[in-house]
């Protein structure tokens, strides 16, 4: 069977509307339904809660308790499978788990080499809390493997609240995002790629629940208005990056899902409310412009929120139609083939009617893709506003981000510039004066990072998971043979990859949507840093985590050497080696979790110190110490207790504090620059030193558009250097009167003998 075809199995009767979303198809007791709709809520609310606490992951506190969170959560789910957890069952997934703590050790150790250390420790404790909530999921599959439609509908829940309250943001601006000028939708995250990611995740899950033939009829019908307004949120958000990661998701989806009428349907009703919607968000001006008063933006906020509502209300009637419609006439085979052969025909027309359009334009067919792509790859290329031109617009700065990244890579080809590095070491080689944290790309960012070990890490890392993913989903019906059945070539069969039909249960539907959400979170990772954003990455690791684990489903035929090793599954006792485990688990959350804690801790010691500096010089002093002793490879920390002791009239030890600092980071123009401030009165031609090796590290720090712009810190640089030179040749001047007054001392001297 090829994946285009259609379904084995018969369509089952849809359950009635007091049942919840089952993996099977059945009816089930109240004591099921009640903990379908408790893990669901649970997973809606946990999702939600990192979203909105966390939000982009740029704030040191909000991320430290997330992850110390996150990482305890999951460890308990962790001794939890290991104690209760059913034996006798093989432990799916461990390969990709092993690959990302290899992954998560390496972003650790390059801590020693790293030209940003504290960055990098801070980047450990973040991979930390993801390969937590990885090895939380395959245990949470391994406890409740049919669980899974309520770990979806969560997922589903969680993405409709957030897009829901980004669109708010934008209908009662006055109320919930009075500061915000921009036209985008950036809010919980503060990042509107986030925010179109997050609909692109949901609008995948929406597919799932409004095509799958068993399950809540009226759920089924909330499928509608739900991706309407995950369609619209992704619009209003200009991200390009979303629309092209959902496009891929959608294309993979009908490839390899066999709902394709359901799914068009669905996908056709709710793309034309929320396009319609969105066109009239567009051609209103206080709602697509920038830097518009907020009594315009609130009036025309109202008025958008009219235009959801009633958009919200046509698409639910529209749902409960459709499954009216097709539950009591359902299409026959040949309707459903033509309907197919239609939309394929519809698809090409479109693609045909592009292509001409782009033949009769003034570059023609060929000059528009060659105008587009350089548009694309050219990293002086003007970004495009922030306006909903940007939809069509190619050019982006992210070609900009890729060649300093692929620049930093080439100064550290094996180990790159050290975890979270990217931000000091790319300094060296931009050519503008705009700040970045992240290279917007995972492949340049894991090169300039971690170099080719970390991208080797990270490939195995996709390879095992794939073929870990492949299990409970098949994608394309084929699997590859047993290793034993493949060395040996039994049977006279061809070895390795093989075809392998499998019925398309309800699960295997749930798993194959997973599948594809996965895939829109991966190919917008290509694009932008939203891995950095636990809101999305803790999503995409949770569904990753469930198909690794999951395994075989349940009535796949299984090779003779898996069926031969498994015993049966059973609930017994746990064993002491079990309880061990679990306590080692505990143990190792613990340790992590303190070591993302201290971040944290001396941020807050410091800032008691300054706030003690004041009043209690001694106190100060003291909470600077603990700031150091806390995080040791923080130079924030170092540049607080130089200050102090300087204050506290010890210049020496705040001198040599700030030399430790410079060695600590040498590659850091930071405190090379701070220590060049120190020695201006001090030791002037010291200073120029310094002053030189922090412009070397960061030559835009002095660049001609920035001085012309009066930057304070451009301006504060340029006026120290000038200073230190000024201060020098007064030295030098004062040397050489002295000299020549010691001279003619000399010569006086002499004429006197």
């Amino acid at each position: 069977m090829s994946a285009l075809a259609e379904p084995t199995e018969r369509t089952p009767a849809r359950a009635p509307l007091s049942a919840p979303i089952t993996g099977a198809g059945s009816t089930p007791d109240a004591s099921e339904r009640m903990w379908l709709w408790l893990i669901t809520g649970l997973t809606a609310a946990v999702m939600c809660t990192i979203t909105f606490y966390a939000t982009g992951g740029l704030n040191l506190e909000t991320m430290t308790f997330t992850e110390m969170a996150l990482t305890l959560g999951s460890a308990a789910l962790v001794a939890v499978a290991l104690i209760i957890g059913p034996s006798g069952r093989r432990r799916y997934g461990m390969w990709p788990m092993c690959f990302l703590l290899a992954l998560t050790a390496l972003t650790a150790i390059s801590v020693a080499w790293s030209v940003q250390p504290d960055e990098s420790w801070r980047d450990a404790g973040r991979m930390f809390a993801y390969s937590a909530v990885f090895g939380g999921s395959l245990a949470l599959v391994r406890i409740a493997p049919t669980r899974w439609p309520a770990i979806l509908g969560g997922l589903v829940l969680a993405s409709v609240l957030v897009c829901g309250y980004a669109l708010l943001t934008k209908i009662f601006p006055a109320s919930l995002d009075a500061t915000d000028t921009y036209a985008r939708l950036q809010e919980p995250f503060g990042y509107w790629n986030a925010v179109g990611l997050t609909a692109a995740m949901g609008a995948i899950g929406c597919m799932w629940l409004g095509a799958r033939r068993t399950g809540h009829a009226l759920l089924t019908a909330l499928a509608y208005p739900a991706l309407g307004l995950l369609l619209l949120t992704l619009v209003l958000a200009y991200s390009r990056g979303a629309l092209a990661a959902l496009l891929v998701g959608l294309v993979l989806w009908f490839v390899i899902v066999p709902l394709r009428l359901r799914g068009a349907a669905l996908l056709a009703g709710a793309g034309i409310a929320a396009a319609l919607a969105g066109a009239w968000d567009f051609k209103t001006h206080a709602l697509s412009a920038e830097s518009v008063e907020i009594a315009q933006r609130t009036t025309a906020g109202h008025q958008l929120g009219v235009v959801v509502l009633v958009m919200l209300i046509v698409l639910l009637c529209a749902g409960v139609a459709v499954g009216f419609i097709t539950d009591r006439h359902a299409p026959s085979a040949l309707a459903r083939r033509r309907a197919g052969a239609t939309i394929f025909a519809v698809m090409a027309l479109a693609a045909l009617i592009f292509a001409g359009a782009l033949a009769h334009s003034q570059r023609g067919l060929t000059g528009s893709i060659s105008h587009a792509f350089n548009a694309l790859t050219d990293p002086n290329a003007k970004p495009p506003p922030n306006t909903p031109g940007r939809l069509t617009a190619v050019a982006s700065v992210r070609a900009r981000y890729w060649k300093e990244a692929l620049q930093v890579f080439e100064a550290h080809p094996v180990l790159g510039a050290g975890a979270d590095g990217y931000r000091t070491a790319r300094l060296r080689y931009r050519t503008e004066t705009l700040e970045v944290r992240h290279a917007h790309g995972f492949i340049v960012q894991t090169l300039a990072d971690l170099g080719l070990v970390g991208l080797l890490i990270a490939l195995g890392l996709l390879l095992t998971w794939m073929a870990a993913a492949g299990r409970p989903t098949h994608p394309l019906n084929r699997r590859w043979g047993a290793w034993s059945e493949w060395l040996r070539m039994r049977s006279g069969g061809r070895p390795g990859w093989r075809s392998s039909p499998q019925p398309y249960s309800p699960e295997r539907i749930g798993m194959l949507s997973m599948l594809c959400l996965v895939v829109v979170f991966g190919a917008h990772s290509l694009v932008d840093w939203t891995w950095y954003v636990p809101g999305d990455a803790c999503v995409a690791l949770l569904c990753a985590g469930w198909l690794a684990g999951r395994g075989e489903l349940a009535g796949e035929p299984r090779s003779p050497e898996v069926t031969a090793v498994e015993r049966p599954l059973r609930r017994g006792r746990p064993s002491r080696t079990r309880f061990a485990l679990a306590c080692v688990a505990i143990a190792a959350a613990l340790l992590a979790v303190w070591t993302q804690w201290q971040p944290q801790r001396s941020e807050e010691a410091r800032a008691q110190a300054l706030a003690l500096l004041a009043t209690d010089p001694p106190g100060a002093l003291r909470a600077a110490d603990s700031a150091v002793s806390r995080d040791p490879l923080s130079v924030e920390a170092l540049f607080a207790l130089a200050g102090i002791e300087q204050a506290t009239g010890s210049p020496a030890l705040a001198h040599a504090t700030l030399q430790h600092a410079v060695r600590l980071q040498p590659s850091n123009p930071e405190t090379w620059l701070t220590l060049a401030r120190y020695d201006l009165k001090r030791d002037p031609s010291s200073a120029i030193h310094e002053l030189q090796a922090s412009i070397y590290l960061n030559p835009e720090s002095i660049a001609p558009e920035a001085l012309a712009s009066h930057q304070r810190e451009a301006v504060e640089i340029y006026n120290a250097y000038i200073e230190a030179i000024r201060a020098e040749a007064a030295v030098s001047s004062a040397n050489a009167s002295r000299a020549r007054a010691d001279a003619g001392v000399r010569r006086a001297a002499r004429r006197r003998g």
